[in-house]
């Protein structure tokens, strides 16, 4: 008959090795990425990290880095100190850059140097020991912050103002629109794209203004990092109004308010060419003589400061014009 006091001892030690079981069971080894959106900047760097959990040297490992569902090597580490570049894709060789400092936790990175658009994607770190192998995959985004917006007034149309906005340099496709003062979006009239030689993409955007006078602002944003840029713009009251409801065209441009001035200088012209030969009949005993002297002075008098007068005044429509 066994004792009562082995069988505890015996029950205790085997319930001490299935709970140590237990334990190496679920502190598998196994390969892990930081949690997060992993995005990149073109012609910024990139790091690709990956670990070990449980914390265990990787030092002695073959490290791989893959890309895509065709597993295109990036990087290859052979454990021993061994480093293989010359492996990699053409488009990666001489642009990565493998932190080892903390191998002995387990803990790995590849830095991409000079991240161009074609670098975004699925990627693969792999550990492989004699007797270990695993994986795990990561997404990298890549973006681009796009250059200054600009907006143009283009030549007014009989329906309304037309405003343009353009913007270059953007990746991924950015979100553009219209809003107002209250920052409200407008409806565009038209919107396009295209993409250069580095597949950045160039977007323009038009509006047609019907009758309205407020401020108007071109809002673009990039998708994944959220960035955004914006461009106002103030229409005046007045012009609109000019715009849109065809008052004299003295007031509406530089164009017109220039006819206005030729077509003064014209009547001028042509009632001095009319007056002259009237003049010159004239005698000199006419007793009249003295006013008719008298009226061709003032009229071309009147017509000097009538000259002056729309000569600074279409410049300073033209300065304000600008200016606004």
């Amino acid at each position: 008959m066994m004792d009562p006091t082995s069988s505890y001892f015996s029950g205790y030690c085997m319930c001490l090795i299935l709970l140590h079981m237990m334990t190496l069971t679920s502190e598998k080894l196994m390969v892990t990425v930081p949690k997060g959106h992993l995005v990149a900047r073109v012609e910024g760097q990139a790091a690709l990290s990956c670990q070990l959990s449980p914390l265990q040297s990787a030092e002695h490992m073959e490290v791989r880095w893959f890309k895509g569902d065709n597993s295109q090597l990036v990087y290859l580490y052979r454990g021993g100190g061994h480093e293989v570049n010359g492996e990699a894709a053409p488009e990666y060789v001489n642009r990565t850059e493998f932190v080892k400092e903390a191998m002995g936790e387990g803990k790995v990175t590849l830095k991409i140097h000079n991240v161009s658009i074609s670098d975004g994607g699925p990627y693969r770190c792999s550990f492989k020991d004699t007797d270990f192998s695993d994986a795990a995959g990561m997404n990298l985004s890549v973006a681009a912050l796009g250059l200054e917006t600009q907006i143009h007034v283009q030549v007014p149309v009989s329906d309304g103002l037309e405003v343009e906005c353009n913007s270059g340099g953007w990746f991924p496709q950015p979100q553009m629109e219209w809003r107002n003062s209250r920052g409200e979006v407008v409806p565009h009239s038209s919107k396009s794209y295209s993409q250069d030689g580095a597949r950045l993409f160039h977007m323009k955007m038009t509006l047609l203004l019907r009758n309205r006078s407020e401020s108007i602002m071109c809002y673009v944003c990039n998708p994944v990092t959220g960035e955004e840029k914006r461009t106002s713009i103030i229409l005046a009251r007045g012009i609109c109004k000019c715009l849109f409801r065809g008052p004299p065209p003295c007031l509406c441009g530089s164009n017109s308010m220039t006819a206005q001035f030729l077509f003064c200088m014209i009547c001028s012209v042509t009632l001095l060419i009319v007056y002259v030969p009237f003049r010159i009949r004239v005698s000199i005993s006419d007793p009249l003589f003295s006013l008719y002297n008298s009226w061709m002075t003032d009229v071309i008098t009147g017509v000097a400061f009538l000259t002056l007068f729309f000569t600074i005044l279409i410049g300073y429509l033209i300065w304000s014009l600008r200016v606004l």
